[in-house]
């Protein structure tokens, strides 16, 4: 039986390698929220899987969200949280918030939760390096300090990657006035994927993919063109807080990223099965 076992081991890590070999060398922006980031065994899991892709050679930047913690904290000052077009509504109390919880309390547990399983992380926000430039965003309702990001400055998660840490970003920026705005971590992802001319850009979300019908588990279209993108958005498949990812998505692929995919964060090592199977998991999108 162990040598069953010990033989099944050594053809996963074997059938491992063609992929190793593909993303050694390479960045892969990775966009962590929902679920996976309240669950502490998840949670471990998705900081696991990163440690170890960086110590296969992969420079793995994490962007991360942490919706659920800023309602939270706003609900702990009697503030009621509002969203428009799957988009935080910011005024100035709320923005914040918003610095206070990401860069501060999340973006620090991230840094030390890969400390704890082996890894060198460093923290950044958009602020840091002026690595996030924004302004407000002016299309559709106004949503009051949203920012809408007009250029990325990479060089501070360069040197990072350079010396072998895993850059952990928050996702504020500022304009030239030092006005913060609180930035969609989709949208983020996919810029700083753009701008690090990333190999894959890997959205983890709530649910396996994108589905045709969120009550219906076994409705997960597993591949996207471009092309359909817009359909899909009239038909309401695409809609809520799935739509600044699908764009953010696009976006990226349109930017030289080499592969876009959204996968299920709710998985252990959902990461790890993406990357290293031919099966793959969760919706690809494809130019």
């Amino acid at each position: 039986m162990e040598n069953i076992s010990t033989g099944l081991q050594a053809k996963v890590l074997i059938s491992a390698l063609p992929y190793i070999q593909k993303y050694t060398g390479k960045v892969v922006v990775v966009k962590y929220g929902g679920n996976a980031m309240i669950n502490p065994e998840l949670k471990r899991a998705v900081m696991s899987d990163i440690v170890l892709l960086s110590l296969i050679g992969i420079r793995v930047v994490l962007v991360h969200g942490g919706g659920p913690e800023i309602t939270e904290t706003l609900k702990a000052l009697g503030k009621e949280s509002r969203f428009i077009g799957g988009l935080r509504y910011t005024d100035a109390d709320t923005a914040e918030v918003v610095q206070m919880v990401l860069s501060g309390k999340t973006n620090k547990n991230l840094v030390s939760l890969i400390g704890q399983c082996g890894g060198k992380a460093l923290g950044f926000c958009g602020i840091d390096g002026g690595m996030i430039k924004a302004k407000k965003l002016e299309k559709g309702a106004d949503l009051g300090f949203v920012g809408e990001i007009t250029d990325i400055n990479p060089q501070p998660l360069a040197n990072a990657i350079y010396n072998k840490y895993i850059p952990v970003i928050a996702t504020v920026g500022t304009d030239d006035n030092g006005q913060v705005y609180n930035i969609n971590a989709d949208t983020a992802a996919a810029e700083i994927a753009a701008a690090l001319g990333a190999e894959n850009l890997i959205v983890l979300t709530d649910i396996r993919g994108l589905m045709r019908d969120v009550n219906d588990p076994d409705s997960m279209i597993p591949a996207v063109k471009l092309e359909e993108v817009p359909g899909l958005i009239e038909q309401g498949i695409i809609s809520g807080g799935m739509i600044p990812k699908v764009e953010g998505l696009v976006k990226a692929l349109n930017n030289g990223v080499k592969k876009a995919v959204m996968i299920d964060g709710r998985i252990e090592h959902s990461i790890l099965i993406e990357m290293f199977s031919d099966e793959g998991i969760g919706t690809l999108f494809t130019k």
